[in-house]
């Protein structure tokens, strides 16, 4: 063999040991349940869920949020970025073609003969087009691309995956908005009956009818309703405020709402465990990025073996620019670098362990991610029927406390019972009537976890 092969034998060889594999993620999950375990609704997922409220204002206020939120105009910009990286990385694959024009003045100072020291100008101007190119011969460029590539996909897939939380997030201040207000209004109402009680108690405590201490107990019970209702009209305040400021709008506390909750709808159609790997954006998201880690990782090992380059020009040169337009002064040049590298300090072999990590973090992720979406899809099902449960009871709580509330304060115009039993019939009315609306909101919550938790919402880009 001559000693000319044996650069070349020795490429070929490094080639062959060389083959990097991506890694498959399709076996990271496995023994995943054929349906949920809390419940066996199937079919498609609802796309569009918040029509199934059947509420229009709703509806516009997420389409304005889907337009305006900062959060969500920030990740679309980001999303552009993962783009403009990816189309740089393809193009490092292709050759780099560029013009030149370089003119050049020169003076010399130069002594010698009778007349002193002699200077020389001397003009040249040169064109050029140049050519540079790495050849891709492992194909460390290509899956470099393929990374960046996998790393733009994702970017949509989480770019989806904010929409959807965007929608889920207007939707529960939306109906917080209307719970703040039902609570604001139920206070209100304690309010006007307390004071009626409080003036006929002050009435016949001044007549001597009643004890005088019957009157403070109202009037303590009435400052304490006014109280609760200051209290109430500032959380709806800010809960509105909040709102304003997600749909990316001055939260100046001026925007509209119904007065009650919308009713909930029947449960969604859930599909199977095993749909969720690829409906769920925020799983595609992290599936892609497993991806673009093994891409990054077979690169770094690539990066061990040697790098072709070639560079070439041809223009033309001259001492006179009228000269270098006739084109009559050609220059051209080819040259090749070889690069193996030996010895850098042990960098590339850690970018390898590195990138090598990066993976095997990666698909941790993924797997954590993967099972807390299921988690999250089957405690939402569990949760349907217990907070039904809940509400249901509350409901049969809330008519005996309004009609404890009447007898006790009937027997107490009798002389029957004591004023302490009216205050306590009137304190748990209201509380049971304040839980009945916070659980009707949790339900709510709930059912938009539900859709949340399936990836409903948005399509998914396939691109």
């Amino acid at each position: 063999m001559s000693i000319r092969c044996i650069p070349l034998f020795s490429i070929i060889f490094l080639s062959a040991c060389a083959s990097v594999s991506v890694p498959d993620d399709s076996k990271i999950l496995e023994n995943v349940p054929s349906e949920w375990a809390t419940d066996t609704t199937q079919g498609a997922v609802e796309a569009s869920w918040w029509l199934g409220f059947n509420d229009p204002v709703l509806t516009s206020l997420i389409e304005e949020a889907l337009l305006k939120n900062p959060r969500l105009l920030q990740t679309k910009a980001q999303t552009s970025q993962a783009l403009a990286q990816a189309t740089i990385a393809g193009a490092n694959r292709l050759p780099q073609l560029s013009a030149s024009l370089s003119p050049s003045k020169q003076k010399v100072l130069s002594s010698g003969g009778q007349e002193g020291t002699n200077r020389i100008i001397s003009e040249s101007y040169g064109s050029s087009l140049n050519v540079s190119w790495e050849v891709d011969l492992w194909g460390r460029l290509s899956v470099l691309s393929a990374a960046a590539q996998a790393e733009f996909l994702a970017s949509k897939q989480n770019f989806r995956a904010v929409q959807t939380s965007i929608a889920a997030q207007t939707a529960k201040a939306y109906f917080s908005v209307i719970e703040a207000r039902q609570q604001v209004a139920l206070s209100q109402s304690t309010v006007d009956i307390i004071e009626e009680t409080t003036r006929q108690v002050s009435n016949r405590a001044d007549a001597g009818v009643v004890a005088p201490t019957d009157k403070l107990l109202a009037i303590n019970n009435l400052e304490m309703a006014r109280a609760g209702l200051a209290l109430r009209q500032n959380m709806l305040q800010n809960l509105t405020r909040q709102l304003e400021t997600l749909l990316g709008n001055y939260p100046n506390n001026s925007i509209e709402t119904p007065q009650h909750l919308p009713i909930i709808p029947s449960l969604p159609k859930v599909g199977v465990p095993a749909d969720l790997l690829k409906r769920r954006p925020d799983l595609m998201a992290a599936e892609l990025g497993l991806k673009a880690a093994g891409f990054r990782e077979a690169a770094s090992r690539k990066a061990l073996l040697p790098s072709i380059t070639l560079t070439g020009s041809a223009g033309f040169q001259s001492n006179e620019f009228s000269e270098l337009l006739k084109g009559n002064f050609s220059v051209w040049s080819i040259a090749g670098q070889l690069v193996q590298p030996i010895f850098q300090g042990g960098r590339l072999r850690a970018n390898v362990d590195f990138s090598k990590a990066q993976q095997q973090a990666a698909a941790q992720a993924y797997v954590e991610l993967a099972l807390s979406s299921f988690f999250e899809v089957e405690a939402a099902l569990a949760s349907e029927a217990f907070l039904q449960d809940r509400e249901t009871a509350f409901v049969k709580a809330s008519d005996a406390s309004s009609e404890a509330q009447r007898i006790a304060l009937n027997r107490y115009e009798q002389g029957v019972t004591l004023f302490l039993t009216v205050l306590e019939s009137q304190q748990r009315a209201l509380d049971t009537r304040s839980a009945l609306i916070e659980t009707r909101l949790s339900r709510l919550n709930n059912r938009i976890d539900l859709h949340l938790a399936l990836g409903g919402g948005f399509e998914a880009n396939h691109d």
